[in-house]
C-alpha cells in the first residue's frame, strides 16, 4: 500500500509540473540519446557536401566570369588588341601611366636587384630630386607582377601590359568571389553570393574604379581586404569548429598584412575596422579573446609593414596602433566584476572613456618623438571641407574641385534604387540594426542572451558577425556620404549586406518576431520568403540589366587620340635624351610613361614637395609676366614647356573650379567676395600670350612644335632681345 501511495503521489506531482520546465529537457535528452541511422547520417553529410560544393562553384565561377568580362570589355572599350605599343600605353591617364612605367623599368633592368636599387634611389623620374618611388608610391604590386612575368616564362607567351591588367583583372575576380562568400557565410545560402555579385556588376559605376585606372593602388589592394573580411566574418561565427578557426585566422593574418603592403592608406580603412570591433566587444557582444586576437594581427602586421617598407614611420603615427595599444593596455587594467551589475556596467562606460582618452594620448606621443612626414595638407583639406577654414591656396581649392572628393550626387542614388538595391539595403539595415540595439540593452540589463541563435529566436542581431557588418557599413556609409570617392569601399559591401538580408530566414523570423504573425506559421514564411524574394529580384535583374551588359560587349568603342600620339612621337624623335619637359602633371605622368623622358612634376598628392612643384608649374596658365615663368621653369632645370589647349580655353562645368580660375584667386588675381570682379593686372593670362610670339615672350620661349592641343615651346638657355 505505501508503494502504491508512493506511486500515486509522484504520478500527481508529475502532472503538476510544468510542460515548459520539463517537456523541453526531456525532449532534448530523447533527441541526444537517440541514435543517428548511419543512411541519414550519410544522406546528411552528402547533402552538405553537395551545399558546399555547389558553392564553392559558383563562387569561383562567379569570379572567373567577372574577371573575364572586364577583360572582354576593356578590349572592346580601346579595341586594345589592333592598337601599337605607344596607343596603348596613352590609355593608362595621370596616375595610372607613372604605375605602368615603373612596372616597364622592372622589366628593362638587368637584374632584380639592379631594378630595386633604380627605384629605391630614382633621379631620373623629377629633375633636381631623388626619390624611393617603391615606398612614396607603394609600388610593391609592380615589383610582384615583374618577378612573376619574368620567372614564369611569360616574356615568351603574353606581352607585358597583357599580364599587368591581366593580374588586376584577376584579382577583381577575386574581389567578387569574396564578397560571394561573406554573404553566403552570413545568409547560409550561396544564393545570397549570386545577387551580391549581380548588384556587384550593374552598380559598376560605383562599385568599383577599374574600367577608368586599372593600375590605382586601390584596385590591387581592396580585393585583399575583401578577403580579409571574409575571413573575419567566418571567425566572429559562434559555431565555427577548431581547424575552421585556424583557417579563417591564418586566412585574415595574410590578407591584413597584404593590404597593408599594397596601399598606403590601409590603416585607415583597418582603423575603422578596429573601431567595429572595439565595439563589438565593449557591449560583450563577442568573445574578448577572438577580437584581440584581431588585435594582434594589426599589431603584427604593422611593425612588419614598418620593417619592409623602409621604417615607414606613417605606420607607427597611425590612429590604428595607437587605437590598438590602448584597447591591450585597458584590457590589462579590466577588473573581473560580475556581469549584469551595476559596477560591471559603470566599468564599461569607464573602459570606452579610458580607450578613447590612451588613442588620443599614445598618437600625440607617437606624433612627438617619432619623426614623420604626415601629409598636412590632407588636414588642411578637411578643415576647408567641412567649413573650418577658409583658404586661397591653389592645392586645397584645387582638391575641393575634384568630383570624388564631393559629396554624392543624386544620380548616385538614384542608379542604386533603379537596380533595387538602395531600398532593400535600407530594409536590411533598420531591421538589422534594431535587432542589434535590442541584444545591448537587453545585455545591459544583465539578462542572458543564447550564444547560438536559432531561427525559432527571431533574433538576427545576436550573432556578432552581424553585429560586426552593421557597424562597419554605418561607418563607411557615413563617409561616402562626405565624400564620393569613399563609395567604392561601402558599395560593395552595400550589395554584400543587401543580398545577405533578403537571403536569409533569420531576417524575416527577426521581422515577423516583432510584427507577431500568427495566422501563418512565420519559420516556414520566412523560409518561402527567404527563397522566393531574392529569385524575383534575381530575373528583374537578369530581365532588365542583362541585355545592357551584352550590348556593351557588342559594342566596338575607339579610343582616338592622334594629337597625344603625334605629341609623343615627336619627343621621342626630336626632343634630346638628357631634356626636362614642364606642364600640367597629368601630361607629365604620359610623357613618362610613353617616352621615358625627365619631367619636373608628378600627378602625386602625398608628397609636399611635390605638391609645391606643381601648383608653381601649374603658373603657364596664370596671369604672370614671361620673365616669372622663366625663372619658375629655369629653377627646375626644365628645357620644354607645353601648352594645352585644353586647360588654357578651359569651359569649367563647376562654377569657380577651372585651373586658370583657381590661380587668379590664389594670385590675387580675382576677389570672390566682390562677385568675381577682376582686379588689375598689367600682364595677360601667359598661355594666351606666348602663342601670339611678340617681345618679350620670344626672347625667353621659342615654339618648336604644335598641334590641335598642344604646343611645346623650348625655354631659351640664353636670351635674346627682340625688339
Amino acid at each position: 500500500m505505501a508503494e502504491e501511495e508512493g506511486r500515486t503521489v509522484e504520478l500527481r506531482q508529475r502532472k503538476k509540473t510544468k510542460p515548459s520546465e520539463n517537456k523541453e529537457p526531456a525532449k532534448e535528452e530523447k533527441i541526444k540519446n537517440t541514435p543517428i541511422p548511419e543512411r541519414a547520417l550519410k544522406y546528411v553529410l552528402f547533402q552538405r557536401f553537395a551545399k558546399f560544393f555547389i558553392g564553392c562553384l559558383a563562387a569561383v565561377t562567379s569570379g572567373m566570369m567577372y574577371a573575364l568580362y572586364l577583360s572582354a570589355y576593356h578590349e572592346r572599350k580601346f579595341w586594345f588588341s589592333n592598337r601599337q605599343e605607344l596607343e596603348r600605353e596613352i590609355t593608362f591617364q595621370g596616375d595610372s601611366a607613372i604605375y605602368y612605367s615603373y612596372y616597364k623599368d622592372m622589366l628593362k633592368a638587368p637584374s632584380f636587384e639592379r631594378g630595386i636599387y633604380e627605384l629605391t634611389h630614382n633621379n631620373r623620374t623629377v629633375s633636381l630630386k631623388t626619390i624611393n618611388a617603391v615606398q612614396q608610391m607603394s609600388l610593391y604590386p609592380e615589383l610582384i607582377a615583374s618577378v612573376v612575368y619574368q620567372a614564369t616564362g611569360s616574356n615568351e607567351i603574353i606581352e607585358p601590359v597583357y599580364f599587368y591588367i591581366g593580374i588586376v583583372f584577376g584579382l577583381q575576380g577575386i574581389y567578387v568571389t569574396a564578397l560571394f562568400v561573406t554573404s553566403w557565410l552570413m545568409s547560409g545560402t550561396w544564393l545570397a553570393g549570386m545577387l551580391t555579385v549581380a548588384w556587384f556588376i550593374i552598380n559598376r559605376v560605383d562599385t568599383t574604379r577599374i574600367e577608368y585606372s586599372i593600375p590605382l593602388r586601390e584596385n590591387w589592394a581592396l580585393p585583399y581586404f575583401a578577403c580579409q573580411v571574409a575571413a573575419l566574418t567566418g571567425y566572429l561565427k559562434s559555431n565555427l569548429n577548431t581547424y575552421a578557426e585556424r583557417f579563417c585566422y591564418l586566412l585574415m593574418s595574410a590578407s591584413t598584412y597584404t593590404f597593408m603592403m599594397m596601399w598606403e592608406y590601409s590603416h585607415y580603412l583597418l582603423f575603422l575596422q578596429a573601431i567595429s570591433l572595439f565595439l563589438l566587444d565593449s557591449f560583450s557582444l563577442e568573445q574578448s579573446d577572438k577580437v584581440h586576437e584581431v588585435y594582434k594581427i594589426y599589431i603584427f602586421s604593422l611593425f612588419l609593414g614598418y620593417l619592409l617598407q623602409f621604417e615607414n614611420s606613417a605606420l607607427l603615427v597611425s590612429p590604428l596602433l595607437s587605437l590598438v595599444a590602448a584597447l591591450m593596455l585597458a584590457k590589462c587594467l579590466q577588473l573581473n566584476v560580475k556581469k549584469g551589475t551595476f559596477v560591471a556596467r559603470m566599468m564599461k562606460v569607464i573602459n570606452f572613456y579610458l580607450v578613447c582618452t590612451l588613442t588620443v594620448t599614445f598618437n600625440i606621443l607617437m606624433k612627438m618623438f617619432v619623426p614623420h612626414k604626415e601629409n598636412g595638407h590632407m588636414l588642411k583639406f578637411l578643415e576647408v571641407k567641412f567649413g573650418l577654414n577658409m583658404t586661397k591656396n591653389f592645392t586645397m581649392n584645387w582638391l575641393l574641385c575634384q568630383e570624388s572628393l564631393q559629396a554624392p550626387s543624386q544620380d548616385f542614388f538614384l542608379r542604386l534604387t533603379q537596380s533595387s538595391l538602395l531600398p532593400f539595403y535600407i530594409l536590411v539595415l533598420i531591421i538589422c540594426f534594431l535587432s542589434v540595439i535590442q541584444v545591448v540593452f537587453r545585455r545591459i540589463n544583465g539578462k542572458s542572451v543564447k550564444e547560438a541563435v536559432t531561427l525559432q529566436d527571431g533574433q538576427i542581431g545576436g550573432r556578432p558577425e552581424i553585429i560586426y557588418h552593421v557597424i562597419h557599413t554605418i561607418l563607411l556609409g557615413s563617409l561616402a556620404m562626405v565624400i564620393e570617392g569613399l563609395k567604392y569601399l561601402w558599395t560593395p559591401y552595400v550589395c554584400m549586406l543587401a543580398a545577405f538580408g533578403v537571403c536569409s530566414p533569420e531576417l524575416w523570423m527577426t521581422l515577423f518576431k516583432w510584427l507577431r504573425l500568427r495566422t501563418v506559421n512565420p519559420i516556414l514564411l520566412a523560409l518561402i520568403l527567404s527563397m522566393a524574394v531574392p529569385t524575383i529580384i534575381g530575373f528583374s535583374l537578369w530581365k532588365e540589366f542583362f541585355p545592357r551588359l551584352m550590348t556593351e560587349l557588342s559594342e566596338l568603342q575607339e579610343f582616338y587620340d592622334p594629337d597625344t600620339v603625334e605629341l609623343m612621337t615627336w619627343i621621342k624623335r626630336q626632343a634630346p635624351v638628357a631634356a626636362v619637359f614642364a606642364g600640367s602633371p597629368q601630361l607629365m605622368g604620359a610623357i613618362k610613361l610613353c617616352t621615358g623622358w625627365m619631367v619636373t612634376s608628378l600627378p602625386l598628392y602625398n608628397d609636399d614637395d611635390l605638391l609645391k612643384r606643381n601648383e608653381n608649374i601649374y603658373q603657364i596658365y596664370s596671369k604672370r609676366s614671361a620673365e616669372d615663368i622663366y625663372k619658375i621653369l629655369t629653377s627646375y632645370k626644365a628645357n620644354y614647356l607645353i601648352i594645352e589647349d585644353a586647360i588654357c580655353n578651359e569651359v569649367g562645368t563647376m562654377r569657380g573650379c577651372r585651373v586658370k580660375d583657381l590661380l587668379d584667386i590664389a594670385n590675387g588675381h580675382v576677389v570672390c567676395e566682390e562677385g568675381d570682379k577682376l582686379t588689375y593686372s598689367k600682364y595677360g593670362r601667359f598661355c594666351h600670350e606666348v602663342k601670339i610670339n611678340y617681345s618679350p615672350y620670344v626672347n625667353y620661349f621659342t615654339r618648336v612644335y604644335w598641334n590641335r592641343s598642344y604646343f611645346v615651346y623650348k625655354i631659351n638657355t640664353v636670351i635674346s632681345f627682340q625688339s
